[in-house]
């Protein structure tokens, strides 16, 4: 693609160019650091914006992938600055941190406006850091290019392949059941996660970085290569030529992400056998962009789009590493053929279908064919009804069938340290039949929607062979989770939703295939427990808490900042050079 800027036209021209008072100090602190101004002029200025930290296990490469992303910044004429972000690291951050996508979004957003930046390159993969850098670098609005961190290397242990999160839930519960010791447990815990990079199960990690792919924020291909492959440094070194000429070519994310390019993000998602996750990133993501997408267009999707990828916790046997040498996301994309639209744009600068023309499947049990699915329809599906009016989630693939119909008495419990204790009791009245609930654990009460919807299975269930259950709630839970567990109720508990309403013993009933959640409680008697129900205390009094807790909007929305929504205000200009 031809050049349609100079010079002159850059935003950090605006920093450097201008011969007055103001631009003399940025050039002469600029030299302080030991550039000089063949450097800056006629080069454009681009941001590696990285989620680099000591307690990010998943994005622990990446201070080392910003050298080989500088590289290629080089190599295409510009000038590389790398700008360290919040890390959103999954593993060590509480409450949640769900709680602080937001917040990364803003810095992302802050970072790149307020600086001489022309173009950035986004580091992250690890859950909630794909949507936060793609959210903010979408409302900042300035060319950009996605580099997934990539999955770790396949687990193992006495010769099982183990899955990050998906088998840690399996073994956990066996461990509960008295069905394996100490010894084999710790032999899991060393063996399950044996490199730097995100989850190598298709969990919100893999989901995200597919996703951005899907959307054509990424050089293709780069969703799948595992983090410690030589393959990561090249694609690091590519991202930085690409993002260069993205700039002169002033190929802005306006551009890429369309209602097109968002249809098909979302057909990715559910051929991936996706996280549940996604539904709420996708959303967010799409509305930073303009775009109104909601939950049934998703579920729209779902029911059209089969689960090709057999990968953990969807599939049975695979992982991301099997996936990456099956041919990767390119592969699949190539096999869901017409069901996505091939004349979008990516940041290549070329149609999603000629990035994808040359794709193969060297392995149609890893990556299927349309005609020999993983699973008839997509990964998820929408439920409505009494019990959630504005939506619920859940992940048909990866549960029970004999569940698709159930009606059961519901066992509620108002907090996590509640439900710890019914679920640790062998002892519990409970039957299979049972719902358990658990509430007041929404983007409000949570806090920030933390990841307790998958609820381990009870002790009293366990000890009888038990191994799934309806569980239901208005939490979100890993995308390596499995299980019969309906979340993100809508409105949740805590700000007065239906779920607070629930009582231990009310009969829950759930349809799948007709899309239906209902507590077959009257109206009337709804109605007058509504009337008794008392709102509980803030959870926050101060500070980031407290914005969060004014601001954030209900997961069928996207849990995003209503502040932060194309729809709030005029866009923000650009900053004064004075």
């Amino acid at each position: 693609m031809a050049p349609k800027k100079e010079y002159k036209d850059l935003r950090s021209a605006r920093w450097f160019a201008p011969d007055d008072l103001r631009s003399f100090g940025h050039r002469s602190r600029a030299m302080q650091m030991g550039l000089d101004s063949e450097d800056w002029e006629g080069k454009p200025v681009i941001a590696i914006i990285n989620t680099w930290s000591d307690l990010s296990p998943c994005h622990h490469h990446l201070r080392d992938r910003a050298e080989y992303v500088k590289q290629g910044v080089y190599q295409a004429g510009g000038l590389p600055v790398e700008m360290p972000v919040h890390s959103f690291s999954e593993q060590f951050l509480k409450p949640t941190s769900m709680l602080y996508r937001n917040m990364g979004a803003m810095e992302v957003e802050e970072t790149i406006r307020a600086h001489p930046v022309d173009g950035v390159v986004l580091l992250g993969g690890c859950d909630k850091s794909t949507p936060a850098l793609v959210m903010g670098a979408v409302s900042a609005g300035v060319p950009f290019i996605f580099l997934p961190a990539g999955a770790m290397l396949r687990g193992n242990y006495a010769g099982a392949k183990l899955g990050s999160g998906t088998d840690v839930w399996k073994y956990w519960d066996e461990r509960r059941a008295g069905t394996i010791g100490k010894e084999q447990w710790d032999g899991v815990q060393g063996g399950i996660a044996r490199s730097y990079g995100t989850c190598m199960t298709m969990g919100t990690a893999s989901t995200m970085m597919s996703i951005a792919e899907g959307f054509g924020l990424t050089l293709p291909g780069a969703s799948s290569i595992p983090a410690p492959d030589a393959g990561h440094k090249r694609m690091s070194k590519a991202c930085g030529r690409r993002i260069v000429d993205m700039v002169w070519e002033d190929l802005t994310p306006d551009k890429i992400i369309t209602p097109a390019s968002t249809r098909n993000a979302t057909v990715v998602a559910m051929a991936t056998g996706c996280s549940t996750n996604a539904i709420i990133h996708l959303i967010a993501m799409a509305r930073r962009a303009g775009i109104d997408w909601g939950l049934d267009d998703l579920d729209a999707v779902g029911h059209e789009i089969p689960v090709l990828a057999n990968i953990r916790p969807t599939g049975k046997e695979y992982l991301m590493e099997d996936f990456f040498y099956a041919g990767g996301l390119p592969a699949l994309m190539k096999e869901l053929g017409d069901k996505l639209d091939t004349s979008v744009v990516t940041v290549t600068g070329k149609t999603l279908g000629e990035t994808i023309a040359d794709a193969q499947n060297y392995n149609d049990d890893v990556i299927r064919p349309l005609s020999n699915p993983v699973y008839h329809q997509g990964s998820l599906a929408v439920l409505r009804g009494n019990l959630a009016p504005d939506g619920a989630v859940i992940k048909p693939a990866a549960m029970d069938a004999k569940f698709m119909v159930h009606r059961g008495p519901a066992i509620v419990a108002d907090t996590y340290a509640e439900m710890k204790k019914i679920i640790s009791d062998p002892d519990y009245p409970m039957t299979p039949d049972s719902v358990l609930i658990l509430r007041n654990a929404g983007p409000q009460g949570g806090p920030g929607m933390p990841e307790w919807g998958m609820i381990p299975m009870p002790q009293a269930l366990l000890k009888d062979g038990h191994r799934d259950m309806v569980r239901l709630s208005d939490a979100r839970m890993s995308g390596t989770s499995y299980g019969a567990c309906v979340l993100h109720v809508a409105p949740e508990a805590y700000v007065g939703g239906p779920l607070a309403l629930v009582k231990t013993g009310d009969i829950i009933a759930m349809d799948i295939p007709s899309r239906t959640l209902n507590v077959e409680v009257s109206d009337e008697d709804l109605a007058e427990r509504r009337k008794a129900w008392v709102a509980p205390e803030p959870r926050y009094e101060r500070g980031y808490g407290a914005m969060f807790s004014k601001h954030i909007e209900q997961a069928d929305k996207g849990c995003d900042f209503d502040f932060l929504t194309t729809d709030y205000g005029a866009p923000v200009p650009e900053p004064e050079i004075n």
